[in-house]
């Protein structure tokens, strides 16, 4: 099936809203604990595309099927060579290629944006998203016991870093 990755668009919101809100609401990938509303997300996407910083969706069959960003890894100055990626992907469409075709464009958007390193956090119980970012080239760099609480439980954190020049 033909899939593309393209700028996201306004219009697509929903469509990324829907995606990121079953993962917060059935996964661990992230430590939000309530839906986000499409407020939030529009604010989180203009937050991004005035900076110049990149959100990507992925489409199949005219569907938003996943949808990947980056932003600053931390606020301070020094850390403006750094950058801190998401990549999700729709329930039952995982394992088709779409978070790696998503995943390779940022890497290629922050290459060529002049960034040093790209990392990621990673809840350590999916065990799929961490061998999917070492298969992507990205090593662990950190693991930080006991820092998140979702699902009545604690949660660990892998950071993995991959250096892009």
């Amino acid at each position: 099936m033909q899939r593309s990755i393209r700028p996201a668009l306004p219009a697509d919101l929903p469509a990324i809203l829907a995606i990121y809100n079953d993962a917060v609401l059935h996964t661990t990938a992230s430590y939000d604990l309530e839906p986000n509303t499409l407020a939030q997300r529009s604010a989180w996407y203009e937050a991004r595309t005035s900076q110049g910083l990149p959100v990507l969706v992925a489409e199949q069959a005219g569907e938003v099927v996943g949808f990947g960003s980056y932003g600053p890894f931390r606020d301070k100055p020094g850390y403006r060579f750094t950058v801190e990626h998401s990549v999700y992907v729709a329930t039952g469409r995982r394992g088709q290629g779409i978070g790696r075709a998503l995943l390779g464009e940022l890497i290629r958007l922050a290459r060529a944006a002049s960034m040093h390193a790209m990392i990621g956090g990673i809840d350590a119980e999916n065990e799929g998203s961490l061998r999917f970012h070492l298969a992507m080239g990205f090593v662990e760099v950190a693991r930080f016991r006991e820092v998140g609480h979702k699902f009545g439980r604690w949660l660990d954190i892998i950071f993995v870093e991959l250096i892009l020049d």
